[in-house]
């Protein structure tokens, strides 16, 4: 298992031969590391990641909430997880159209 930079816990599940795992394959991740909660697990190796944030509207004197969501690519090694599990992602060069994030740790929820 290889180093990828960042202090995380190592994953306990099996390798399946991908390459665009940063444990195992040859993927290399730089850049930002984001956490968010899963809203979606219906795509292959993929995962739609949901952020909140809260921004004050002068206008209003107010707080408005709002989300924003990316898409992650889930190595088999993390294991299994489901909607509402919090992860921990990092950025890597673009996997496919909208996918520019792989994740490396689960951190509540799920399987670490």
């Amino acid at each position: 298992m290889r180093d990828i930079g960042i202090d995380v816990k190592p994953p306990n599940g099996e390798w399946d031969g991908d390459q665009n795992c940063p444990f195992y394959g040859s993927l290399r991740l730089r850049g930002q590391v984001l956490e968010g909660t899963i809203a979606s697990v219906g795509m292959q190796k993929t995962i739609t990641l949901s952020r909140a944030n809260v921004r004050y509207m002068d206008k209003y004197e107010r707080f408005e909430k709002r989300t924003s969501s990316l898409s992650a690519h889930l190595p088999a090694c993390i294991g299994e997880v489901n909607v509402g599990d919090s992860v921990k992602v990092m950025e890597c060069r673009p996997l496919s159209k909208s996918v520019a994030f792989c994740v490396v740790e689960v951190t509540a929820g799920g399987e670490a």
